[in-house]
């Protein structure tokens, strides 16, 4: 792997073991630079609670890895969340930086009624 990613991924477990600690859900986040993926999982760790991506087949056409398709995947993933019961979640960044479609589906997640 490159020195930045190491380093990414160095940043996310540190922020993990601190969302551990909350023993709250955690909101997910994962971008690649074509797609971006938002899972909401439980305080335990082992189970997916809810998920949304720009994969899916009726986001694929519309929405791609920018901040409209990251603002409608935040939507997303708070309807489900909330669907499921769950209003309190902790962000996981996965040690991105807040910024740009990170920052873009945490804003829509916090609109949708996710609190975190």
């Amino acid at each position: 792997m490159s020195k930045k990613n190491d380093a990414r991924l160095r940043r996310a477990r540190r922020g993990r073991m601190h969302i551990r600690e909350l023993e709250t859900p955690r909101l997910c986040v994962y971008r690649s630079p074509q797609h971006i993926y938002a899972q909401v999982i439980s305080a335990a760790g082992n189970e997916i609670q809810a998920s949304a991506s720009t994969v899916e087949k009726d986001l694929r056409g519309q929405f791609r890895s920018n901040q409209a398709g990251a603002a409608e995947i935040g939507r997303l993933i708070a309807e489900r969340a909330k669907a499921k019961g769950i209003e309190k979640v902790a962000f996981d960044r996965s040690g991105y930086k807040y910024h740009g479609r990170v920052k873009a589906l945490a804003d829509a997640a916090r609109e949708g009624g996710l609190q975190f």
